[in-house]
């Protein structure tokens, strides 16, 4: 795993300088070499910058950037079966100096062009520069495992793993992009492709952008989308071959997910994924597999004791550690600089917690995201499902008419409910659903922490309704009902970029290889042309997973509520880090800033902090922003 940097300026007025700077600010993400190729052209200057963490071929013959003939090539990622790759181009006569994935996707490069990408199974962000065809490529691997940002501005192309590399260019224009910042208050991460500033963008997962250095221009293609899967008439295949199907490609997967030169751990919930990938790699192995848990003192947010209980059933090397207070007043503060833009899920501090734990005895630990956007693990499916349905009985011309009646009702003012927990949002939220015109819809508006009704209130500078992956649905044909409908576009949209982005981050800040076995495209690929019914049966989520689950692990051991990885900020903010909300969430920075519109922002403050039934989860988005603005504007 590592970190990349560059650049195309046709200005000419970036130098060796700026690549290097640019490029060392990852040291996190590699720390083990780095390598800078500047090249002085005469339309352009080109830097191409590498940090490396050895995983493959630890010597010097794994070094980037890394020549062949007319191709250069910096990457971060893995390619699990470069083994099979490098054996099918020895047949057309390529010879290899190492024994690394760069190499072999380089000559695949040569030998097929961008059609390599097809041949390769894994997580990748890769920039190849090729001098004779004078372009440059920018490659993100299908599901977006790997990050890989560009910013495009005044004839200068800027291309990183992470933002914080623009910020040592001193050409970059850092203007916050006010429609992102609203993204991100609505779901608590910025959708692909938009980015907090302007000019700057994600590539999305499944793309590549080649920019001709001739022409100065630049072309963005998709050279992968799961819909294609979901799209195709569903397999006609009974109930038992699917199971057995579905194993043979988890095992595949996981078992590639092994191949590295470096010790290899694993996260271990208890959940349904993680057991799945503990049980089914435990099973094949005699040495013990490491295993990694954070738990919680507080009641309701502690997975620990069922994780223990999975990792002694199975026999791994098991590490466990309770998160507190105290751990939370230390890596708050690291958090605008783990995640350089934005980000609110609150489990990066366990996410963050547990990569340390895992770091102090491996190079490489595997975590088991995915499972609930693939087989249908969330609540939220069935709530969206309810709703969508339980309006579906009114007559059509009705619900846009009872959506604008809620209008003049106030929600404080409804007795009993008023006093349930983030009531006036629930309520906002209702009033959308009515209007939705798919399930899909609803669940985008279940995910939603703000409304747009509300940011109204909330940011001075009115925000708009911007598209997004979200808006995809009417790309989904016929052979989709609304459960695959939403799984289709949750993939797209909180996986990629709340999930993924969290563990990525996290893993990557304290130098830790993380990996995705259950993203292996081929599942993904197989499930998506599942009936739904194997997914989520009679109500019962992620029904196909567990009966692989249940032949490694009791069923009575593993039948239970899905926690997820909660944080309890509800009660951590009334206590040891109150301070934050009194500090960050103030009239006078408020003010200031011109961002917000103060007395909104104090009035959710205040209610909180009275004890009252007010969504925290809203006012850590407000904090998280005011640190993000403090540490980088």
């Amino acid at each position: 795993m590592c970190g990349i940097a560059g650049f195309i300026d046709f200005n000419k007025k970036s130098d060796k300088l700026v690549l290097k700077i640019m490029t060392d600010v990852l040291h996190h993400r590699g720390p083990d070499d780095s390598g800078y190729s500047f090249y002085d052209l005469n339309n352009a200057n080109i830097g191409l910058g590498h940090r490396r963490l050895s995983i493959l071929d630890l010597s010097k013959h794994g070094h980037q950037p890394m020549s062949f003939e007319n191709l250069e090539i910096v990457y971060n990622g893995e390619i699990y079966n470069f083994k099979e790759i490098k054996a099918e181009l020895e047949k057309y006569g390529y010879t290899f100096e190492s024994n690394s994935d760069t190499e072999v996707i380089l000559k695949a490069y040569h030998r097929w062009n961008i059609e390599a990408i097809y041949k390769f199974i894994g997580m990748f962000a890769i920039t190849i520069y090729d001098k004779k065809e004078q372009e440059v490529v920018l490659i993100r691997d299908r599901a977006g495992v790997k990050p890989l940002y560009y910013y495009f501005k005044d004839n200068l192309l800027m291309f990183s793993s992470e933002l914080k590399s623009f910020h040592k260019n001193p050409l970059f224009k850092k203007e916050i992009d006010l429609d992102s910042l609203s993204l991100y208050l609505q779901y608590g991460y910025i959708p692909e492709p938009y980015s907090i500033f302007k000019w700057t963008r994600k590539l999305k997962a499944g793309y590549y952008l080649k920019i001709d250095l001739k022409q100065k221009k630049i072309e963005e293609k998709q050279y992968w989308n799961i819909f294609d899967f979901y799209n195709k008439p569903k397999l006609s295949i009974d109930t038992k071959e699917a199971i057995n199907e579905t194993e043979k490609l988890l095992k595949s997967a996981f078992e590639y997910r092994m191949v590295s030169d470096v010790p290899v751990g694993m996260f271990l919930s208890g959940g349904y994924d993680s057991s799945a990938v503990t049980a089914l790699l435990q099973s094949e192995k005699t040495e013990k597999i490491k295993t990694f848990t954070i738990g919680f003192y507080e009641k309701g947010y502690d997975e620990a004791p069922y994780a223990k209980e999975v990792a002694n059933y199975l026999g791994t090397d098991h590490t466990e550690y309770y998160c507190t207070q105290k751990d939370a007043v230390e890596i708050i503060p690291l958090l605008p600089e783990i995640y350089d833009e934005p980000f609110g899920d609150s489990s990066a501090i366990p996410t963050t917690l547990v990569s340390r734990l895992a770091r102090e005895k491996v190079t490489v630990s595997l975590s088991a995201d995915g499972g609930d956007e693939i087989f249908g693990g969330y609540g939220k499916y069935n709530t969206s499902l309810k709703y969508y349905n339980f309006f579906k009985q009114f007559p059509s011309f009705s619900l846009p008419i009872i959506s604008k009646l809620m209008n003049y009702v106030n929600p404080d003012f409804i007795p009993v409910f008023n006093k349930t927990y983030n009531y006036k949002t629930r309520y906002e939220k209702v009033k959308n659903i009515l209007k939705s015109n798919s399930s899909s819809k609803a669940m985008q508006y279940t995910s939603q922490h703000f409304t747009l009704k509300e940011l109204k209130k909330l940011l001075k500078n009115e925000p708009r309704y911007i598209q997004t992956n979200f808006d995809l649905i009417n790309l989904l044909n016929q052979n989709n009902d609304d459960i695959d409908q939403m799984l289709a576009i949750d993939y797209k949209t909180y996986m990629v970029d709340d999930i993924l982005t969290k563990v990525d981050r996290a893993t990557m800040s304290i130098s830790l290889e993380g990996r995705e076995p259950l993203l292996d495209h081929r599942i993904i690929e197989f499930v998506a042309q599942l009936p739904s019914n194997l997914k989520i049966k009679n109500g019962e989520k992620k029904w196909l997973l567990k009966q692989i689950v249940h032949k490694y692990l009791p069923k009575e051991m593993m039948d239970r509520p899905k926690m997820g990885f909660g944080v309890p900020i509800v009660e951590w903010f009334r206590d040891e880090l109150k301070k934050y909300f009194l500090t960050y969430l103030d009239k006078n920075r408020l003010e200031k800033e011109g961002i917000f519109v103060s007395e909104e922002v104090l009035k959710l403050r205040d209610s909180y902090l009275q004890g009252n039934k007010e969504n925290v989860q809203r006012l850590w988005f407000i904090l998280i922003f005011e640190m993000w603005y403090e540490r980088w504007m």
